[in-house]
């Protein structure tokens, strides 16, 4: 596994983590999300709305992983985005992305 899904998974242990649509959209429109990662698989639409949903809001957006990679690594079933609720952890996540 790689080890952006490792942290992925700490951050879920955590409870730093906000997984599936809805839980995603809430997290982001209260302005818990630092970062915003939807699958590389997820529908263009669902790409197009994440993405202007997080610029209006000023959240980091990454397209990473897959859908089943991203519900396994948090210990649930396929999931096409995911918040993540903690600074350290998005700063983390962020570093390994570059």
């Amino acid at each position: 596994m790689d080890s952006i899904l490792s942290l992925l998974g700490l951050a879920q242990k955590a409870g730093k983590i906000a997984s599936g649509e809805f839980a995603t959209e809430k997290a982001i429109k209260s302005w818990r999300a630092y970062l915003v990662i939807v699958s590389e698989d997820a529908s263009e639409n669902t790409k197009k709305r994440m993405r202007q949903m997080t610029e209006y809001y000023e959240v980091p957006l990454v397209i990473y992983g897959e859908k089943e990679a991203l519900g396994r690594c948090i210990g649930k079933g396929e999931r096409s985005m995911l918040a993540i609720l903690d600074a350290g952890f998005a700063k983390a996540v962020e570093k390994k992305l570059k």
